[in-house]
C-alpha cells in the first residue's frame, strides 16, 4: 500500500506555468508541494508537473496559503533544479513582453530564459566582483547635455536618451564608460548589440574599462555550457556588466541600473521566432518597469528612435553641429554640381565613376585604406535578361539565376540558380527568348576583382558572409566589405566608396531610405575627419533626401521628416499595427472571432514582403497561397489591439482549428 503524501505545512501550494505549445493553456496552475520539496521549491525555480496525464516542464512563480481552485489539486512531480532561474523581475518582464506581442509567456520564456546544463549549475561560484575603476568620461562632454547625463548616473538616477554618435567616436569605450559609472554604485549594465562583431568590440572595451572579471559575453553562438554558465555569472551577480545579442535584453541581472541598445535599427534586434520582439522595445519595456536608465544608440537615427524624443520619453543626446563637421568626413554624391558632371558625363551610369576613383587613388598615395560597401556577396548574385530586363529565372523551380564566381581568365562560372542550384549554361529568357544576361546586382566578389585589377600592387581584402573581419591593420589597402560586415582601421579609412546605392534605395520597403541612410552612416563613420583628409564618395544621386542627410551628416534631421512622413499615412511607429498571416479562410475565421478595438482598421490582404514567402515550413500552403492582412489602431489602442489578438489566438488554440496563422505586432516589414 502506497503512503499518503504529505504537503508542506507553510505555503503548500504551489502556483506553476506549463511550458505548452499552446495558446489557451498560457496560465497558471495550482499543485500542492510535498513535504520533501518543500525547501527546493522556491519561487523561480524549473519543476516538472503532470498534465493531462503526462509530464511537463514548468517554472514555479509563487507559493501560497490556499488555492482558489474548488477541486483535487495535483502534486510536484519533481524539482528539476532549486536554482531560482527566474526572477521576480524577468518574470514581470516576460508578462509585458508577451502583452505586448500578442504572444504567450511560455514562447518568451524560450527567449528568456536558455536550457538547463546540470555540470555548470554545480559548480562553485566564484565570488562578486568590485568595481574600483575610476572612468574618465571627459568625452562625453562633446554631446550637449552629455556631462548632465553622466552625472544623472553618477547620482543614481536614471535618464533616459537617444544618443547620436559622432562620426569616427570610439562608442565601444563611451559605451564602457557609463557602466563603469553604474558599477561603481554596485548596480549591473545590460548591453545589446546586433551581431558578433559588435559584441567583441564592446565586450573588450569594457574589460578594458572595468577588467575582465566583470564583464560577461553572452551569445547565442556559444556552446551550451559556456552560454549556461556566464548566464549564471548574470544571475548570480557575479559580473557587473553584460553584453550580449539579442535575447541578452532579458539577461538576469541584480539591481538593473542601465540598459543599453546599439544600433537599434539592425534587423538582427528583431527575433524571428515567436512572439517576434524587437530588443529595442523589449529594452524600453524593462527600463520602464525597473525605473532603470536606457541609452538607445546608433551613428544613424531610427524613426522609432525619434518618436521617443519627440514623446519627451528621452532626451535628445547629440553634438552641436561646430563639432559634428569637425568629425565628419567630406561626403560626395554623384555629379553634385553642373563642373563635376562637365567633367564626368558618365557618371551616373558608370559603377566606379571618376570620382571614386580620384577618392581612392588619393587615399592609397597617401598611404591611408580604402573601405568600398557594397549591398550583396557573391559574385554577380543577381542576373537579368540582357534584351528585356526581365529577370533570369531557373527553368526548373524558378528561382532567381546568379553568377558564381569561377578559375578562368574572366572569373565567372556558369549561371547558377541560388534556390536549387542547378547550372543552366543555355538559358533563354522566358519573356522574350533571349540568351543574353545581364548583371542586375554585382557582388562583393567581383567587385573585389575589379578593384584588383585597377589598383595593382594593392592588397584587397574581402569581409562578408562566412568571413567577417573585424578589424585590419592600417595601411594602403582595399577594402571590400558587404553592408553591415565592415571591419575597423585603426586611425579610420582615408576614403569610403559607397556603391550600388540605387539597390539599397530601390527596395520596395517603408524602411528602405532610413536602412539605407543607417548603412552608410554605419560605414562613413568609419572615415577620418574632413580636416585629415577623410572622403566618402556616394554612388547614388545628390538629389536623394537620404543622400543628401549623408552629405549634411544629419540623421536626426533625416529621421525628423520621416516620422512626419509615417504621422500623415498613419504608418507606425504613429500608430501600431498587426500582420496577420496565412491563407484567406484562416485570416477571416480568425478575424471575425477577434473582438477589435472599435476604431481598429483592417487594410488587405495584400502579399507578403519579399522574402517572407514561405513563413511556415514543413507542409505550410503553397507561397501563393499566404497573404498578409493589416490592422491599425491609434497609439492609445495598441494595447487593447494586442490584448484582442492574443484572447483570438487562445480561442482558436481551444477550438482546435486547422490551417497556419501567424501574428506579428508592429513587425519590420509591413509590406
Amino acid at each position: 500500500m502506497t503512503a499518503a503524501r504529505e504537503a508542506a505545512s507553510t505555503l503548500p501550494v504551489a502556483r506553476v506555468l506549463p511550458i505548452l505549445p499552446v495558446a489557451h493553456l498560457d496560465r497558471e496552475f495550482d499543485y500542492l508541494v510535498p513535504l520533501e520539496l518543500d525547501e527546493q521549491a522556491q519561487p523561480g525555480v524549473r519543476v516538472r508537473i503532470r498534465f493531462s496525464g503526462r509530464l511537463v516542464d514548468g517554472f514555479l512563480l509563487e507559493r501560497i496559503q490556499t488555492s482558489e481552485h474548488p477541486g483535487k489539486l495535483g502534486w510536484l512531480e519533481r524539482v528539476v533544479s532549486s536554482e531560482p532561474v527566474l526572477t521576480a523581475e524577468v518574470a514581470t518582464l516576460v508578462d509585458a513582453v508577451a502583452a505586448r506581442y500578442a504572444g504567450t509567456r511560455a514562447d518568451v520564456l524560450r527567449l528568456a530564459v536558455p536550457p538547463r546544463h546540470a555540470r555548470v549549475e554545480a559548480e562553485a561560484a566564484p565570488e562578486p566582483a568590485v568595481a574600483t575603476a575610476d572612468p574618465d568620461v571627459s568625452a562625453w562632454s562633446a554631446y550637449r547635455y552629455g556631462d548632465s547625463f553622466v552625472s544623472a548616473l553618477v547620482d543614481g538616477r536614471s535618464p533616459r536618451a537617444v544618443w547620436q554618435a559622432l562620426p569616427g567616436e570610439d562608442w565601444p569605450t563611451r559605451i564602457g564608460e557609463l557602466a563603469a559609472v553604474v558599477a561603481r554604485r554596485g548596480r549591473s549594465t545590460v548591453i545589446v548589440v546586433p551581431d558578433q562583431k559588435d559584441l567583441d568590440r564592446v565586450a573588450s572595451a569594457c574589460a578594458a574599462v572595468l577588467g575582465d572579471d566583470l564583464v560577461v559575453p553572452l551569445a547565442a553562438g556559444l556552446g551550451p555550457a559556456m552560454r549556461y554558465r556566464r548566464w549564471l555569472a548574470a544571475l548570480r551577480g557575479t559580473a557587473k556588466v553584460v553584453v550580449g545579442t539579442r535575447a541578452s535584453v532579458f539577461a538576469p541581472v541584480p539591481d538593473l541600473g542601465l540598459i543599453v541598445v546599439w544600433d537599434d535599427g539592425d534587423d538582427l534586434h528583431a527575433e524571428p521566432r515567436a512572439p517576434y520582439p524587437h530588443a529595442r522595445e523589449v529594452a524600453l519595456l524593462r527600463a520602464h518597469g525597473t525605473g532603470a536608465a536606457a541609452v538607445i544608440g546608433s551613428h544613424s537615427r531610427t524613426v522609432e528612435a525619434q518618436a521617443l524624443v519627440e514623446s519627451g520619453w528621452a532626451s535628445d543626446l547629440v553634438a552641436d553641429r561646430p563639432v559634428v563637421r569637425s568629425r565628419a568626413p567630406q561626403v560626395t554624391a554623384l555629379a553634385d554640381s553642373d563642373h563635376a558632371l562637365a567633367r564626368d558625363p558618365g557618371a551616373r551610369a558608370a559603377r566606379l565613376p571618376g570620382i571614386a576613383f580620384t577618392a581612392a587613388r588619393e587615399a592609397l598615395a597617401a598611404g591611408t585604406g580604402v573601405l568600398v560597401q557594397v549591398p550583396r556577396r557573391g559574385y554577380v548574385p543577381s542576373l537579368a535578361c540582357g534584351k528585356c530586363r526581365a529577370p533570369a529565372r531557373c527553368r526548373r523551380c524558378n528561382g532567381p539565376l546568379a553568377l558564381p564566381s569561377a578559375a578562368g581568365p574572366d572569373g565567372a562560372g556558369t549561371p547558377s540558380c541560388r534556390w536549387c542550384g542547378v547550372a543552366d549554361a543555355t538559358h533563354r529568357c522566358n519573356v522574350c527568348g533571349s540568351r543574353q544576361l545581364r548583371a542586375v546586382v554585382v557582388g562583393a566578389g567581383r567587385t573585389a576583382e575589379e578593384l584588383g585589377r585597377a589598383f595593382p600592387g594593392v592588397p584587397v581584402r574581402m569581409s562578408g558572409g562566412g568571413d567577417v573581419l573585424t578589424d585590419v591593420k592600417p595601411g594602403a589597402a582595399l577594402v571590400v566589405s558587404t553592408v553591415g560586415a565592415e571591419p575597423v582601421m585603426q586611425g579610420g579609412y582615408g576614403a569610403a566608396l559607397l556603391l550600388d546605392g540605387w539597390a539599397l534605395l530601390g527596395r520596395a520597403d517603408l524602411r528602405a531610405e532610413e536602412e539605407t541612410l543607417r548603412r552608410w552612416m554605419t560605414a562613413g563613420a568609419l572615415v577620418r575627419p574632413a580636416s585629415s583628409g577623410g572622403r566618402v564618395v556616394v554612388v547614388a544621386d545628390s538629389g536623394i533626401p537620404a543622400v543628401q542627410a549623408l552629405v549634411r551628416w544629419d540623421p536626426v534631421g533625416a529621421a525628423r521628416i520621416q516620422l512626419a512622413q509615417r504621422a500623415e499615412v498613419h504608418f507606425p511607429p504613429t500608430v501600431h499595427m498587426a500582420a496577420v498571416d496565412g491563407t484567406r479562410a484562416a485570416i477571416d475565421a480568425f478575424l471575425g472571432a477577434a473582438v477589435l478595438p472599435a476604431d481598429a482598421e483592417k487594410l488587405g490582404p495584400v502579399p507578403l514582403p519579399a522574402g517572407e514567402r514561405m513563413p511556415f515550413g514543413g507542409e505550410g500552403p503553397e507561397p501563393d497561397e499566404v497573404e498578409r492582412m493589416l490592422v491599425r489602431v491609434p497609439r492609445e489602442s495598441g494595447a487593447a489591439l494586442s490584448r484582442a489578438l492574443r484572447e483570438a489566438q487562445s480561442s482558436r488554440a481551444a477550438r482546435k482549428e486547422s490551417g497556419p496563422l501567424r501574428v506579428q505586432i508592429d513587425p519590420l516589414r509591413i509590406g
